[in-house]
């Protein structure tokens, strides 16, 4: 199932960083996979017990420290999206799983039959406005943007400080008032605006820049300036590792009370001392805002891990037989090293020995069959010793720069998790491979500075119960709302995802879905590069049909392949699910249907022949 955007929508604006509880807040410290059956913060009540519940997952993916209130894993193992903060009831809660059924199931059983991926200025301006103020008899309400010296040193600050992109400088700024005052303007200038930087990381920093900020304000209003808003602009951050540090570009070390406190204790600190009135204060928080409004839905299709081989499948004297003699001397070093339990030294000679038999083969001395076994060995040592923990690789259905772009860009993390399953221990880790031919088209860092994610088994390769998702393995990734749909572009020919807005309800299920626009089909992709897939599909129906022939006997043929190849014009580049269609196609002036209940509707409804192309194929 391709992914799906999932916007949700609550009655209040659900900035992530709203609720931090007070008190302790910090999180279990790190502890390896292998022994995460040992307490897990106060979620483990006894650490011998093997019973796994949700409360392990929710710490072990930290849902607590970057979800909350928002965001919760419910007894069913599933994660659930709490619309109104805390003050949600258990019976609104929304299960993400169920919402990914319902969009996802056919049609014929009530589903809505979409495919995954979903996702659940400058200074001679003011010439121009004095121009046309007088041109248009109005005294127009001025601001100007000012260029602060404050700079934070993030990532997220490399538009901040006075080498910053916009904004004016102070000499810029007199410049304006000078030629407002000049105009008998200067008391339309009323706003100040300033932008420190996205994602500021603490109050220290955010009210040195409000003071900055301020105290131009506060000149401008002894210069005659009829001052009376300032606008913050952006900054304010959410916690997307859920660690509450303020020495990363992915965490925040305040909440939304201290950063309204800081912006007004600034401000009116300044303005208190100088005697001027206070104020109205504006912001432009569109990350905090909207973050959480968005969830990316994607499925793991299959799952790859290096094969290490047993020590009885290992020949020993049939690695020795072809092995120069210092390849020879690593290998009676390493057996010993073994035998001493001296693991740095084991793991020293396998690598040698490993690179000894690589030049061996690339001189034509050593069969690819040997080359194999050695590396078998060296695997196998390495497992031993516990020096490397295998990795599977996950492969999902999904873009990572179409999805995901800022991950691929300028690595950013956010948080990815099982959707369900919860319940459940996950006995693995991972990475997450999309779909694309590019080898940087993979998600191999996550929150917490790990390069690998606690996963589950995918049924079928030995793992567990599919958690009422019909064998199939989703995962979801959070806080993306922000920039990560409107950035994401055409890359590989992969469309955007299908996309739900869900509100909350008081039906069976706790949420409606109040619109559902699937993703652009392979068609539509093709034409948005300037192909033509009508002319594309007619060409290659025409080149099956000569290739069957033309004889009556094979008409069911003809229309069979004219329906398939309609069906991959129509689909989205993703992958999918096999259709359930009887490849019976019916034909109307060339345009193929899968079935006759949609030629009908097609027919009735006097479709163009643009409409019609849409049609073709269920």
């Amino acid at each position: 199932m391709p992914a799906l955007a999932c916007c949700v929508d609550g009655a209040v604006a659900p900035p992530g960083y709203a609720a931090f509880i007070a008190g302790d807040s910090s999180l279990p410290a790190a502890v390896p996979f292998s022994s995460i059956t040992t307490t897990i913060g106060a979620a483990v009540a006894n650490s011998n017990s093997t019973h796994w519940s949700p409360a392990h997952s929710s710490a072990l993916y930290r849902i607590d420290g970057w979800g909350a209130p928002y965001f919760s894993v419910n007894n069913s193992g599933n994660i659930t999206v709490r619309p109104y903060g805390t003050d949600t009831m258990a019976h609104q809660e929304i299960d993400l799983l169920k919402i990914v059924k319902k969009v996802s199931d056919p049609k014929s059983v009530g589903g809505l039959g979409l495919q995954l991926p979903l996702i659940v200025r400058l200074p001679d301006e003011v010439n121009l406005v004095i121009d046309i103020s007088k041109k248009l008899s109005v005294r127009p309400v001025i601001g100007v943007r000012a260029k602060l010296r404050t700079k934070h040193s993030g990532h997220f600050g490399s538009t901040s400080g006075e080498k910053g992109k916009f904004g004016l400088t102070t000499t810029q700024i007199l410049r304006v008032v000078k030629k407002l005052q000049d105009s008998g303007m200067l008391d339309c200038l009323q706003l100040l605006h300033f932008h420190i930087g996205s994602q500021i990381p603490s109050t220290a920093l955010l009210q040195d820049g409000v003071g900055e900020a301020a105290q131009i304000y506060s000149e401008l209003v002894r210069l005659g300036a009829g001052m009376k808003v300032i606008d913050i602009g952006g900054g304010l951050g959410i916690d997307y590792d859920g660690s509450k540090s303020g020495n990363s570009d992915l965490s925040v070390s305040y909440g939304l009370q201290e950063y309204a406190s800081a912006v007004v204790n600034a401000i009116r600190f300044v303005c208190d001392r100088k005697s001027i009135k206070h104020p109205i204060i504006c912001s432009e928080s569109g990350r905090a805002i909207v973050s959480h409004h968005s969830i990316l839905i994607f499925e793991a299709m299959s799952a790859t891990a290096p094969t290490t081989l047993a020590m009885t499948q290992i020949n020993l004297p049939f690695i020795m037989d072809g092995l120069s003699e210092d390849a020879r001397a690593d290998y009676w070093i390493l057996s010993d090293a073994a035998m001493r339990h001296d693991n740095d030294t084991c793991l020293l000679y396998a690598e040698q020995l490993k690179q000894r038999c690589v030049e061996q083969f690339k001189e034509g001395t050593l069969g690819i069959e040997q080359l194999a076994a050695v590396d078998g060995l060296c695997d196998l040592v390495s497992k031993v010793i516990g020096a490397s923990e295998p990795v599977r690789t996950y492969h999902v259905n999904l873009s990572v720069f179409t999805s995901i772009p800022d991950f691929w860009s300028i690595g950013q993390i956010f948080p990815i998790v099982p959707i369900h399953r919860l319940d459940e221990r996950p006995e693995v880790r991972g990475v997450l491979s999309d779909l694309t031919c590019d080898s940087d088209g993979k998600i191999d860092k996550f929150i917490g500075g790990e390069a690998s994610l606690p996963l589950h088994e995918l049924e079928g390769n030995g793992g567990g119960s599919s958690g009422g998702a019909n064998g199939r393995y989703y995962l979801g990734m959070f806080l993306g709302g922000a920039y990560e749909e409107a950035l994401g572009g055409l890359h590989n020919l992969f469309g955007c995802p299908s996309v739900v807005r869900v509100s909350q309800s008081d039906g069976p299920h706790s949420f409606a879905v109040t619109r559902a626009v699937p993703g652009p089909s392979c068609g539509d992709v093709l034409r948005v590069m300037q192909h033509e897939p009508e002319l594309m599909f007619e060409t290659l129906k025409h080149r099956a049909e000569e290739f069957c022939g033309q004889d009556h006997g094979n008409d069911g043929a003809n229309a069979s392949l004219a329906s398939s190849l309609a069906r991959s014009f129509h689909n989205m580049p993703y992958l999918t699910a096999a259709s359930s269609c009887s490849l019976t196609a019916m034909n109307n002036d060339g345009f193929y249907y899968c079935n006759e209940e949609d030629y009908n509707a097609a027919v009735e409804s006097g479709a163009s022949e643009e409409e019609q192309w849409s049609y073709c194929c269920a």
